[in-house]
Parts: C-alpha cells; sequence; structure tokens
C-alpha cells in the first residue's frame, strides 16, 4: 500500500482535533503520534504547527494540551463562523476546578479549551465541578460549567461566587441589604453574607456533561 500522500494526512488530522476539541478533550502531541502511527512525536507536531500556520488550529505554548479551534469560529466546509454574527463558537479556556458543595480554595490550572456558541462579547471560561450541592439544578460532579465573566448577577442567577479566598457555585439571593448563596440540595444549608464579604466573579450561562463518564 502506498504512502498517504501529505495534504491528506494533514486534513485527516485536522478533522482528528476538530472532533476531539469539539468535545472537549483536547489531545496531546503524543496523542496524534498514536492516533496516525507516526514513528516520532516530531512528525506528528509538524502537521499541528503546519496547521497553525495555516490559520486551522491555535496554539498556547507550554501546555501539554495548547491545541485549540480559533477564538472567531469552528472551520467547517464552509470555512469558518465569522465574527459579527448574532452567535459565535468560541474556544474557551477550562481554567480548573470549583466547589459545588462546602467551600473550597479554588484550583485554577488550563486543562484546556472546549467550543461554546455564545451570543454578544463578553469574557468566558469553564470549571470542572467538584461537589453534589447544585444537582437539584442538574449540575453534578464533573461536569463543566460555563461562566461569563461579570462583577454582579440577578437574584435567582446561579453564580460562581468568592468567599473570602475561596469559590463556590451556587444560587445567588439577594434582600434585606444581605446576600446568600443556596445550594440546590437540601443537605446543604444556605451561606448569608453580608455585601462586602462575598464577590461575584461570574455567572454560570451553560453546563456541559459526559455521559461516556471519559
Amino acid at each position: 500500500m502506498g504512502r498517504t500522500p501529505r495534504g491528506q494526512t494533514r486534513e485527516r488530522i485536522y478533522q482528528y482535533m476538530r472532533e476531539r476539541l469539539s468535545s472537549g478533550d483536547p489531545p496531546t502531541v503524543r496523542e496524534v503520534q498514536r492516533a496516525f502511527g507516526f514513528r516520532s512525536v516530531q512528525t506528528a507536531r509538524q502537521h499541528l504547527e503546519a496547521l497553525v500556520v495555516e490559520g486551522r488550529l491555535e496554539v498556547s505554548r507550554g501546555h501539554a494540551r495548547g491545541y485549540r479551534l480559533p477564538g472567531g469560529g469552528v472551520r467547517s466546509g464552509d470555512g469558518a463562523l465569522p465574527l459579527g454574527v448574532a452567535s459565535q463558537v468560541r474556544s474557551v479556556p477550562i481554567l480548573g476546578r470549583v466547589s459545588a458543595g462546602p467551600l473550597t480554595v479554588a484550583v485554577e490550572d488550563l486543562e484546556g479549551y472546549i467550543p461554546v456558541e455564545l451570543r454578544g462579547e463578553g469574557d468566558y471560561f469553564a470549571l470542572r465541578v467538584r461537589g453534589d450541592s447544585m444537582v437539584g439544578a442538574a449540575i453534578l460532579p464533573g461536569d463543566l460549567v460555563v461562566v461569563k465573566r461579570q462583577p454582579d448577577a440577578d437574584s435567582g442567577d446561579i453564580v460562581l461566587a468568592l468567599v473570602g479566598d475561596e469559590a463556590t457555585v451556587k444560587r445567588l439571593k439577594k434582600g434585606g441589604g444581605r446576600v446568600e448563596l443556596h445550594a440546590e440540595n437540601p443537605a446543604y444549608p444556605p451561606i448569608v453574607l453580608e455585601g462586602p464579604e462575598v464577590m461575584v466573579l461570574g455567572k454560570v450561562v451553560e453546563v456541559r456533561r459526559r455521559l461516556n463518564g471519559r
């Protein structure tokens, strides 16, 4: 069997990357090497860097899973979804883990990127959930929550809040000069605070879950 032409191999690698990145599972260069049977990691890296030069991928240097789809859109047979339309697909960084249970110190560690269809401008990021305090809102341990960074939110919104040095995902309730952070699990009591004691970091706008347990 003859060798696959280089252009066809690169297109196959792009489709592989697009599928993995679209599912929120960015591969390492070594995973690309294994997937395509290359003898060396460098061969896989050369193909990926060529896709970066072509504008079909972007990369964050120094990260094992640093390749991502372009921030302005996801490529398809018709090209990238352009900026300026009513909604656009953007690559959102997964910045670590956050508690949806007892308050714990937030962990910030770039895991990769996921594509999210967004409307309008804004700064977005994703966090992986620990704990079961929000199960009544269908936010389960291991889920990804997509957060729009903003300094305030309406009463009733699900937010990422900072209490001291600790972060949590809870439902925000305001009234009488107080701020309350409510769980969606009767096992957890509300966290009642004076306004200055809590800082809203953003509003949860989407929840992602993998059904295959990976």
